[in-house]
């Protein structure tokens, strides 16, 4: 990456780069919250102060009906009603995905606001009452195939892929190269993606729970993948690891730049929402968390 400008720089980034960026993926490993527990952090940040910039509360469809259950039980007038998204891992049956937003559907206390699966050739098949769907794409010649698909389905209505980018038991850590040819391929697609796994801090470097990547270098990745940068700025930008270099850059970040950003990354799943939005708070680049 070449050196930021050196004219003076704002003290914050644009606050759409932020917005709504962090979905609460407290259930989910590593953090794996129970589910009543997690509800109740949920609506606390849903009531502070950064409440803009968390997404919703991710839940596994198996969990549906303990979820009806628990925000009945924890619904007030502060946050009478619970925003979530169902994720289906893959190998989770179709019809296991239909009954769970049917049951979301019809109670008073939660409101679906999407639905989470894996991508397969039959995915147009699933009766999800119309919400916003994510797909989680695979790794290897099938990617292509999966975004090829999902960038004829755009008219289609509200879909986007899903990528993992932590590790886990059974998917290797996805390494600069590799993360940096899904956002080059979806962008090239035009096929808008979330997220998921290892993105809790915002610089890449080695934690003690192996490699992970950084959010600013990944926002500084699709931004110069959708502003038609060189493929290798967007790995240079995942592979960056000093802190000034990559908080400067994201400074200078306009509110256009932001927008067309994030209508392509739209969102990821952390599972301790406040870890970066800690870090923001702490290198200043966002302000009122």
């Amino acid at each position: 990456m070449t050196p930021p400008s050196t004219t003076a720089l704002p003290r914050v980034a644009d606050r759409g780069l932020f917005a709504r960026l962090v979905d609460d993926a407290a259930v989910f490993p590593p953090g794996n919250a129970p589910l009543d527990e997690a509800v109740r952090l949920h609506r606390f940040h849903r009531a502070a102060a950064y409440a803009w910039l968390v997404g919703p509360l991710l839940v596994p469809v198996s969990s549906a009906t303990a979820l009806e259950q628990v925000a009945a039980a924890s619904a007030s007038a502060v946050s009478p009603v619970l925003e979530v998204a169902l994720v289906a891992r893959p190998g989770v049956a179709t019809r296991e995905v239909e009954q769970a937003v049917a049951l979301l559907s019809a109670a008073g206390d939660v409101t679906a606001v999407g639905v989470e699966m894996a991508w397969s050739p039959q995915w147009r098949e699933a009766d999800l009452d119309v919400l916003p769907l994510t797909l989680e794409v695979p790794r290897g010649p099938e990617q292509a195939r999966a975004l090829d698909d999902l960038g004829t389905a755009l008219g289609e209505g509200t879909v986007q892929a899903k990528f993992r980018t932590g590790a886990t038991p059974t998917w290797a850590w996805p390494d600069e190269d590799e993360l940096a040819g899904f956002v080059r391929a979806a962008v090239e697609r035009g096929v808008p993606f979330k997220l998921t796994g290892g993105l809790h801090h915002l610089v890449r470097g080695a934690r003690s729970e192996g490699e992970q990547h950084g959010l600013l270098n990944v926002l500084l990745a699709v931004h110069a993948a959708v502003t038609g940068g060189p493929p290798d700025d967007v790995t240079d930008a995942l592979r960056e690891r000093d802190t000034d270099t990559l908080v400067d850059r994201t400074t200078l970040i306009d509110a256009d730049g932001a927008a067309a950003l994030r209508r392509t990354f739209t969102a990821y799943g952390c599972c301790e929402v406040t870890d970066p939005i800690g870090e923001l708070t702490t290198r200043r680049l966002i302000e009122g968390a």
